[in-house]
């Protein structure tokens, strides 16, 4: 997925995370692998799959710039632990006479650029498994093999998500292929080979120790990284991370470097993930993700209490899409998801992952909590639509009408929903509750993003219409000794969220 340093071609997609982000626990408290003996298994392993590891060359007709500035600020995923950093390393990168992105001149004609990753062999057929940001855009693919011969490749299929790519070549001799191994049996502190294609310099060989699982770094919506410290450079994307039995446990995707070479922070994604995407872009050519029809949420503690969860755990279901498989399994707003077809889910993520990797139309139990009891919804799962495009909602100017009678409580305006303050604030008829009208800015419910426009649909599990609803049950929670109360919030479109607020 990302096993460069970030700039302006693929070859340079592996992301310089800068310092700041060693607080990610980065480090083995071993030290480095360079200052370690080391298993003598590795020459085994590396001469075993050395030839099923190729290198990626690919060509693309772009822009081209004038001036020779080329300090583009990558795009980060919204959230990101790395956004503070690359901020402030690409601002301070740019010289005098830099654009916008640190970008300088004007545009020339059209250039062809070319860049290297690396990737691997798992069917003798020519089947070949890389990065999708590797070969993305690409207008030519050629896979070099371990003696030099350079073959033109097609692509089978991508998935944006994981960052996962498949490609298809006519080999010309035979070829050796590796298969995956069990990434979920890996250990902290075991030890496994990387091999790419580093630095455009060829087939090269590192070890190190699993040094974390499970990391998510906010890139995607199924991040759950191996972290390891074998050290993985500028055009390693895409190539393969091996235990010392010679299976494939991870493809090298990412590293956490200021300079673009390794200071052994470095993210695989796990063969699990993997091996189930190539065998649906193998048979698709894209990807047929479960869909369970949920929007969820984190279960903070302040949520778990109101909704006597211990210890706080699970996806909270803030909204139900009328027309997914979770709405005739009887799963509603409220219910704590805690455990999916087995499987235990401790946050949303964990409920994300295993709806995508569980087959369309398998029946499935969902264990959930509802007010403090568990139960069990059988449900069969719908494939996951993948819009490209998403619709802002279009703003128009109109005279306010007249200002309502409100009632405050929590640090909001309250007013009972009526013909012109959904005019207002554009909520759909099918919105009932008790819309917000104000905000105190020094409030909690300041601090959870509540805003004017929002519609309080129930308030501790209970139903209101008006202002002065909401704040009879925040009087009987005071007196029941809560600490908060729970509200079930709505915006103009319908889409729902749970938010708690204290009520001291």
């Amino acid at each position: 997925m990302i096993a460069a340093t970030i700039a302006p071609t693929r070859l340079h997609h592996c992301v310089r995370l800068g310092l700041a982000a060693l607080a990610i626990g980065a480090f083995s408290v071993f030290g480095s692998p360079a200052h370690a003996r080391g298993p003598e298994g590795i020459a085994d392993v590396a001469e075993k799959v050395i030839d099923a590891v190729v290198n990626i060359s690919t060509s693309q007709t772009v822009e081209a710039k004038s001036g020779g500035g080329s300090n583009t600020m990558p795009q980060l995923p919204p959230g990101s632990p790395f956004e503070e950093f690359f901020d402030d390393f690409f601002k301070n990168r740019r010289g005098p006479g830099a654009g916008k992105g640190g970008e300088r001149g004007d545009n020339g004609p059209p250039r062809k650029t070319n860049s290297l990753g690396s990737g691997f062999i798992i069917d003798t057929s020519g089947i070949v498994v890389t990065n999708n940001h590797v070969i993305a855009d690409a207008d030519e693919i050629n896979v070099i093999l371990n003696d030099g011969t350079k073959i033109k490749a097609e692509l089978v299929g991508v998935d944006k998500k994981t960052d996962l790519a498949v490609l298809k070549f006519k080999p010309s001799k035979p070829l050796v292929a590796v298969k995956f191994g069990d990434s979920d049996k890996l250990r902290l502190g075991d030890w496994v080979v990387a091999i790419g294609n580093p630095f455009s310099l060829g087939g090269t060989v590192t070890a190190g120790i699993v040094s974390a699982k499970n990391r998510d770094i906010s890139s995607g919506p199924y991040d759950s990284y191996i972290q390891t410290d074998a050290a993985i450079n500028r055009g390693n994307s895409g190539g393969p991370l091996f235990n010392l039995d010679g299976e494939v446990i991870g493809v090298n995707t990412l590293i956490i470097s200021p300079s673009g070479g390794s200071i052994g922070i470095g993210f695989a994604v796990p063969s699990k993930t993997v091996a189930g995407v190539v065998d649906q872009l193998r048979q698709f050519g894209e990807l047929r993700r479960g869909w369970l029809g949920v929007r969820i949420q984190s279960v903070t503690d302040e949520i778990a209490e109101s909704l006597n969860i211990k210890p706080a755990r699970g996806a909270l279901v803030a909204g139900v899409d009328d027309k997914g498989p979770a709405k005739p399994a009887g799963i509603e707003p409220g219910d704590v998801v805690v455990k999916f077809d087995g499987k235990d889910i401790k946050d949303p993520k964990d409920l994300s992952r295993v709806v995508a990797d569980t087959a369309v139309g398998k029946e499935v139990d969902v264990v959930v909590i509802r007010k403090g009891q568990e139960e069990t919804k059988k449900v069969t799962l719908g494939r996951l639509q993948d819009p490209d495009k998403v619709q802002a909602a279009v703003k128009t100017d109109e005279p306010p009408p007249e200002k309502p009678v409100t009632q405050k409580a929590l640090g909001l305006d309250l007013a009972t929903l009526s013909k012109d303050l959904r005019t207002r604030y554009k909520i759909k008829d099918s919105v009932k509750g008790v819309v917000v009208t104000n905000v105190d800015a020094n409030s909690d419910a300041a601090e959870k993003r509540l805003s004017a426009g929002d519609v309080i649909v129930e308030v501790a599990q209970e139903a209101v219409a008006s202002g002065a609803d909401v704040q009879k049950r925040v009087d009987q929670l005071k007196k029941d000794g809560k600490k908060s109360v729970l509200l079930l919030v709505s915006n103009g479109d319908g889409e729902l969220r749970f938010v708690a607020l204290s009520v001291q």
